[in-house]
Protein backbone atom coordinates (compact mmCIF):
# COMPACT_ATOMS: atom_id res chain seq x y z
CA UNK A 1 0.00 0.00 0.00
CA UNK A 2 2.63 2.49 1.00
CA UNK A 3 4.67 1.77 -2.44
CA UNK A 4 1.34 2.48 -4.37
CA UNK A 5 0.56 5.12 -2.64
CA UNK A 6 4.60 6.69 -3.01
CA UNK A 7 3.84 5.96 -6.67
CA UNK A 8 0.60 7.48 -6.94
CA UNK A 9 2.02 10.57 -5.21
CA UNK A 10 5.14 10.36 -7.60
CA UNK A 11 3.32 10.21 -10.40
CA UNK A 12 0.66 13.08 -9.67
CA UNK A 13 3.38 15.15 -8.89
CA UNK A 14 5.46 14.57 -12.18
CA UNK A 15 2.17 15.56 -13.28
CA UNK A 16 1.65 18.38 -12.30
CA UNK A 17 5.33 19.34 -12.38
CA UNK A 18 5.02 18.25 -16.42
CA UNK A 19 2.01 20.66 -16.47
CA UNK A 20 3.56 23.75 -15.03
CA UNK A 21 6.47 23.27 -17.69
CA UNK A 22 4.18 23.39 -20.44
CA UNK A 23 2.71 26.48 -19.32
CA UNK A 24 5.83 27.66 -18.81
CA UNK A 25 7.29 27.17 -22.30
CA UNK A 26 3.77 27.58 -24.38
CA UNK A 27 4.10 29.90 -26.99
CA UNK A 28 0.43 31.07 -26.73
CA UNK A 29 -0.04 34.70 -26.37
CA UNK A 30 -1.46 35.71 -23.28
CA UNK A 31 -5.01 37.09 -24.33
CA UNK A 32 -5.40 40.99 -24.86
CA UNK A 33 -7.87 42.18 -27.21
CA UNK A 34 -5.24 43.67 -29.20
CA UNK A 35 -4.04 40.12 -29.84
CA UNK A 36 -7.17 38.62 -30.33
CA UNK A 37 -7.64 41.63 -33.09
CA UNK A 38 -10.83 42.94 -31.32
CA UNK A 39 -9.71 46.79 -30.89
CA UNK A 40 -12.57 49.11 -32.24
CA UNK A 41 -11.79 49.46 -36.27
CA UNK A 42 -14.20 51.28 -38.82
CA UNK A 43 -14.73 48.29 -41.89
CA UNK A 44 -16.15 50.57 -44.30
CA UNK A 45 -18.57 48.59 -46.93
CA UNK A 46 -18.40 49.71 -50.55
CA UNK A 47 -21.46 49.75 -51.69
CA UNK A 48 -22.28 51.10 -55.28
CA UNK A 49 -23.92 53.99 -53.77
CA UNK A 50 -20.84 54.99 -51.66
CA UNK A 51 -18.60 53.78 -54.62
CA UNK A 52 -20.21 56.09 -57.09
CA UNK A 53 -20.72 58.75 -54.86
CA UNK A 54 -16.33 58.75 -54.09
CA UNK A 55 -16.28 58.89 -58.31
CA UNK A 56 -18.73 61.97 -58.76
CA UNK A 57 -16.89 64.12 -56.32
CA UNK A 58 -13.15 63.27 -57.02
CA UNK A 59 -14.14 64.17 -60.55
CA UNK A 60 -16.51 67.19 -59.48
CA UNK A 61 -13.24 68.54 -57.57
CA UNK A 62 -10.46 67.84 -60.15
CA UNK A 63 -12.01 68.66 -63.36
CA UNK A 64 -12.49 72.87 -62.42
CA UNK A 65 -8.88 72.23 -60.75
CA UNK A 66 -7.22 71.01 -63.48
CA UNK A 67 -8.64 73.70 -65.90
CA UNK A 68 -7.89 76.88 -63.02
CA UNK A 69 -3.96 74.93 -63.60
CA UNK A 70 -4.39 75.09 -66.98
CA UNK A 71 -5.47 78.70 -67.45
CA UNK A 72 -2.71 79.29 -64.99
CA UNK A 73 -0.21 78.06 -67.29
CA UNK A 74 -1.25 79.77 -70.08
CA UNK A 75 -1.30 82.84 -69.04
CA UNK A 76 2.61 82.31 -68.17
CA UNK A 77 4.52 84.30 -71.39
CA UNK A 78 7.63 82.30 -72.27
CA UNK A 79 10.49 82.84 -74.97
CA UNK A 80 12.80 80.04 -75.51
CA UNK A 81 15.75 80.14 -78.03
CA UNK A 82 18.65 77.80 -78.51
CA UNK A 83 21.90 78.79 -79.77
CA UNK A 84 24.15 75.99 -79.45
CA UNK A 85 23.83 75.57 -83.13
CA UNK A 86 23.20 79.02 -84.39
CA UNK A 87 26.36 80.62 -82.47
CA UNK A 88 28.66 78.70 -84.55
CA UNK A 89 30.33 80.44 -87.62
CA UNK A 90 29.12 78.57 -90.41
CA UNK A 91 32.98 77.20 -91.58
CA UNK A 92 32.80 75.24 -88.22
CA UNK A 93 29.26 74.12 -89.08
CA UNK A 94 31.19 70.76 -89.46
CA UNK A 95 33.49 70.25 -86.62
CA UNK A 96 31.65 72.21 -83.68
CA UNK A 97 33.82 70.95 -81.01
CA UNK A 98 37.14 72.21 -82.66
CA UNK A 99 35.40 75.81 -82.80
CA UNK A 100 34.33 75.73 -79.19
CA UNK A 101 37.97 74.13 -77.76
CA UNK A 102 39.77 77.15 -79.39
CA UNK A 103 40.60 79.55 -77.10
CA UNK A 104 41.82 82.43 -79.99
CA UNK A 105 38.10 82.39 -81.45
CA UNK A 106 36.06 84.92 -80.63
CA UNK A 107 32.55 83.07 -78.98
CA UNK A 108 30.30 86.21 -78.93
CA UNK A 109 27.15 86.27 -81.03
CA UNK A 110 24.15 88.32 -81.22
CA UNK A 111 20.65 86.87 -80.75
CA UNK A 112 17.19 88.82 -81.15
CA UNK A 113 14.30 88.03 -79.45
CA UNK A 114 11.02 89.15 -79.90
CA UNK A 115 8.50 89.64 -77.32
CA UNK A 116 5.00 87.89 -78.05
CA UNK A 117 3.29 89.63 -75.24
CA UNK A 118 2.68 91.44 -72.12
CA UNK A 119 5.82 90.30 -69.64
CA UNK A 120 5.38 91.97 -66.50
CA UNK A 121 8.36 91.60 -64.56
CA UNK A 122 10.17 90.47 -62.87
CA UNK A 123 11.07 88.34 -65.81
CA UNK A 124 13.05 85.38 -65.09
CA UNK A 125 16.40 84.47 -67.32
CA UNK A 126 16.75 80.88 -67.25
CA UNK A 127 19.47 78.32 -68.80
CA UNK A 128 18.71 75.20 -70.42
CA UNK A 129 20.59 72.12 -70.74
CA UNK A 130 19.34 69.20 -72.70
CA UNK A 131 21.10 65.54 -72.59
CA UNK A 132 22.81 66.57 -69.89
CA UNK A 133 23.16 64.42 -67.26
CA UNK A 134 24.19 65.94 -63.26
CA UNK A 135 22.38 62.80 -62.00
CA UNK A 136 25.18 60.40 -62.76
CA UNK A 137 26.46 58.70 -59.87
CA UNK A 138 29.83 59.71 -59.97
CA UNK A 139 29.29 63.14 -61.19
CA UNK A 140 27.19 63.73 -58.36
CA UNK A 141 29.31 62.38 -55.67
CA UNK A 142 32.23 64.34 -56.53
CA UNK A 143 31.84 67.01 -54.16
CA UNK A 144 32.72 68.00 -50.50
CA UNK A 145 30.21 69.08 -48.42
CA UNK A 146 32.25 69.85 -45.68
CA UNK A 147 34.38 71.77 -47.32
CA UNK A 148 32.06 74.43 -49.09
CA UNK A 149 30.55 74.80 -45.19
CA UNK A 150 34.19 75.57 -42.96
CA UNK A 151 37.24 76.28 -44.06
CA UNK A 152 38.41 74.28 -41.30
CA UNK A 153 37.75 71.33 -43.86
CA UNK A 154 39.60 72.93 -46.77
CA UNK A 155 41.35 69.44 -47.06
CA UNK A 156 38.54 67.29 -47.13
CA UNK A 157 38.84 66.38 -50.24
CA UNK A 158 38.79 62.42 -50.41
CA UNK A 159 35.40 62.63 -52.91
CA UNK A 160 36.85 64.76 -55.53
CA UNK A 161 39.37 63.01 -57.44
CA UNK A 162 40.11 63.91 -59.96
CA UNK A 163 39.63 67.48 -59.43
CA UNK A 164 40.77 67.47 -55.57
CA UNK A 165 44.03 68.86 -55.13
CA UNK A 166 46.97 70.78 -57.28
CA UNK A 167 51.00 71.06 -56.56
CA UNK A 168 49.98 74.73 -54.72
CA UNK A 169 47.27 72.56 -52.11
CA UNK A 170 43.56 71.42 -51.92
CA UNK A 171 40.96 72.60 -54.67
CA UNK A 172 38.62 75.10 -53.42
CA UNK A 173 35.56 73.94 -54.34
CA UNK A 174 36.94 70.40 -54.95
CA UNK A 175 34.93 68.17 -57.53
CA UNK A 176 33.55 67.36 -61.08
CA UNK A 177 30.10 69.57 -60.28
CA UNK A 178 31.97 72.67 -59.05
CA UNK A 179 34.89 72.28 -61.71
CA UNK A 180 31.97 72.26 -64.88
CA UNK A 181 30.42 75.37 -63.18
CA UNK A 182 27.90 77.23 -66.50
CA UNK A 183 30.22 79.13 -67.82
CA UNK A 184 27.99 81.33 -71.17
CA UNK A 185 26.93 84.48 -70.17
CA UNK A 186 24.28 87.02 -71.45
CA UNK A 187 23.71 90.83 -72.32
CA UNK A 188 20.56 92.22 -72.89
CA UNK A 189 19.07 95.44 -74.61
CA UNK A 190 16.15 97.20 -76.18
CA UNK A 191 16.39 99.55 -78.69
CA UNK A 192 19.98 99.84 -77.66
CA UNK A 193 19.58 100.59 -74.01
CA UNK A 194 21.35 98.03 -71.81
CA UNK A 195 18.92 95.70 -69.63
CA UNK A 196 20.11 95.22 -66.45
CA UNK A 197 20.17 91.66 -65.19
CA UNK A 198 19.38 91.00 -61.34
CA UNK A 199 21.71 88.28 -60.20
CA UNK A 200 20.91 88.55 -56.21
CA UNK A 201 18.55 85.96 -54.31
CA UNK A 202 18.58 83.50 -57.46
CA UNK A 203 20.36 80.34 -55.21
CA UNK A 204 18.27 78.86 -52.03
CA UNK A 205 18.13 80.66 -48.97
CA UNK A 206 19.01 77.55 -47.04
CA UNK A 207 21.90 76.92 -49.31
CA UNK A 208 23.56 80.83 -48.76
CA UNK A 209 23.34 80.42 -45.16
CA UNK A 210 24.05 76.79 -44.21
CA UNK A 211 25.70 74.70 -47.04
CA UNK A 212 28.21 77.68 -48.49
CA UNK A 213 30.30 79.05 -45.65
CA UNK A 214 31.02 82.93 -45.40
CA UNK A 215 34.53 82.58 -44.47
CA UNK A 216 35.16 80.56 -47.34
CA UNK A 217 36.89 81.51 -50.55
CA UNK A 218 38.26 79.72 -53.91
CA UNK A 219 41.41 78.43 -53.97
CA UNK A 220 43.53 76.38 -56.74
CA UNK A 221 40.15 76.73 -58.52
CA UNK A 222 40.63 75.98 -62.41
CA UNK A 223 44.09 76.52 -62.62
CA UNK A 224 45.24 73.51 -63.64
CA UNK A 225 45.82 72.45 -67.78
CA UNK A 226 41.99 71.51 -68.09
CA UNK A 227 39.10 73.82 -67.86
CA UNK A 228 36.12 73.07 -67.05
CA UNK A 229 33.77 75.60 -67.13
CA UNK A 230 33.34 79.01 -65.36
CA UNK A 231 35.80 80.49 -63.28
CA UNK A 232 35.59 81.99 -59.16
CA UNK A 233 36.39 85.40 -57.72
CA UNK A 234 38.84 84.35 -55.62
CA UNK A 235 38.20 87.53 -53.15
CA UNK A 236 34.02 86.87 -52.81
CA UNK A 237 33.44 84.18 -50.29
CA UNK A 238 31.24 80.92 -51.30
CA UNK A 239 28.11 82.42 -49.67
CA UNK A 240 27.93 84.83 -52.32
CA UNK A 241 28.74 83.03 -55.41
CA UNK A 242 24.98 82.49 -56.33
CA UNK A 243 25.79 80.97 -59.74
CA UNK A 244 27.97 78.10 -58.09
CA UNK A 245 24.75 77.46 -55.37
CA UNK A 246 22.02 77.41 -58.38
CA UNK A 247 24.43 74.83 -60.31
CA UNK A 248 25.99 72.74 -57.37
CA UNK A 249 22.20 71.81 -56.57
CA UNK A 250 22.37 68.96 -59.32
CA UNK A 251 19.54 68.11 -61.90
CA UNK A 252 17.75 65.15 -61.65
CA UNK A 253 16.87 64.68 -65.22
CA UNK A 254 19.19 65.09 -67.99
CA UNK A 255 16.80 68.34 -69.32
CA UNK A 256 16.84 71.05 -66.70
CA UNK A 257 16.35 74.63 -66.18
CA UNK A 258 18.89 76.67 -63.85
CA UNK A 259 18.22 80.21 -62.93
CA UNK A 260 20.64 82.92 -64.73
CA UNK A 261 19.03 86.09 -63.11
CA UNK A 262 16.05 88.34 -63.38
CA UNK A 263 15.14 91.23 -65.31
CA UNK A 264 12.71 94.05 -63.27
CA UNK A 265 11.39 95.54 -65.83
CA UNK A 266 8.10 94.93 -67.85
CA UNK A 267 8.98 93.72 -71.58
CA UNK A 268 6.16 95.59 -73.99
CA UNK A 269 4.78 93.05 -76.83
CA UNK A 270 6.51 92.90 -79.87
CA UNK A 271 9.68 94.20 -78.64
CA UNK A 272 12.58 93.23 -80.17
CA UNK A 273 15.59 92.67 -77.21
CA UNK A 274 18.96 91.94 -78.62
CA UNK A 275 20.85 89.40 -76.75
CA UNK A 276 24.59 89.34 -76.68
CA UNK A 277 25.94 85.26 -75.57
CA UNK A 278 29.42 84.61 -74.88
CA UNK A 279 29.05 81.05 -76.05
CA UNK A 280 31.55 79.44 -73.90
CA UNK A 281 30.24 76.34 -72.70
CA UNK A 282 31.15 72.97 -74.25
CA UNK A 283 28.29 70.98 -75.07
CA UNK A 284 29.23 69.78 -78.34
CA UNK A 285 30.97 66.80 -76.81
CA UNK A 286 28.47 65.37 -75.86
CA UNK A 287 25.61 66.12 -78.43
CA UNK A 288 23.64 68.41 -75.32
CA UNK A 289 21.63 71.27 -76.31
CA UNK A 290 21.70 75.13 -74.99
CA UNK A 291 18.56 77.07 -75.19
CA UNK A 292 17.81 80.59 -73.06
CA UNK A 293 14.56 80.83 -71.74
CA UNK A 294 12.72 84.51 -70.70
CA UNK A 295 9.63 83.82 -68.49
CA UNK A 296 7.04 85.34 -66.53
CA UNK A 297 5.30 82.91 -63.56
CA UNK A 298 1.81 82.52 -62.38
CA UNK A 299 0.57 81.52 -58.58
CA UNK A 300 1.47 77.21 -59.91
CA UNK A 301 5.37 78.45 -60.62
CA UNK A 302 6.60 78.94 -63.98
CA UNK A 303 5.13 77.09 -67.34
CA UNK A 304 3.74 73.58 -67.04
CA UNK A 305 0.64 72.00 -68.61
CA UNK A 306 1.24 68.54 -67.08
CA UNK A 307 -0.51 69.31 -63.64
CA UNK A 308 -3.41 70.94 -64.88
CA UNK A 309 -3.87 68.10 -67.84
CA UNK A 310 -3.31 64.95 -65.09
CA UNK A 311 -6.28 66.69 -62.84
CA UNK A 312 -8.54 66.40 -65.69
CA UNK A 313 -7.44 63.17 -67.16
CA UNK A 314 -8.36 61.88 -63.07
CA UNK A 315 -11.50 63.84 -63.04
CA UNK A 316 -12.62 62.79 -66.30
CA UNK A 317 -11.84 59.13 -65.74
CA UNK A 318 -13.31 59.00 -62.26
CA UNK A 319 -17.22 60.23 -63.66
CA UNK A 320 -16.43 57.75 -66.39
CA UNK A 321 -16.27 55.49 -63.87
CA UNK A 322 -19.04 56.88 -62.27
CA UNK A 323 -21.44 56.51 -65.19
CA UNK A 324 -20.75 52.98 -65.69
CA UNK A 325 -21.63 51.93 -61.73
CA UNK A 326 -24.72 54.18 -62.15
CA UNK A 327 -25.47 51.98 -65.23
CA UNK A 328 -24.44 48.77 -63.79
CA UNK A 329 -26.39 49.54 -60.52
CA UNK A 330 -29.67 50.38 -62.52
CA UNK A 331 -29.29 47.94 -65.24
CA UNK A 332 -28.25 44.80 -63.08
CA UNK A 333 -28.29 45.54 -58.86
CA UNK A 334 -27.53 43.62 -56.52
Amino acid sequence: MDTNGATTSSAAGGGSTSKSSSKKHSRKPVYSRFTQQELPACKPILTPGLVIATFTIIGIIFIPLGLVSLSASEKVVEIVDRYDESCVPSNYSNDKLKFIQNPSINKSCVRTLTVPKLMKSPVFIYYQLDNYYQNHRRYVKSRSDKQLRSVSDEKSTSDCSPEDKTVDGPIVPCGLVAWSLFNDTYWFSVNSKTIEVNKHDIAWKSDKEHKFGSNVYPKNFQSGGLIGGAKLNSSVPLSKQEDLMVWMRTAALPTFRKLYGKIEQDLQANEKIQVVIQNNYNTYSFSGKKKLVLSTTSWIGGKNDFLGIAYIIVGGLCLFLAVCFILLYVIKPR
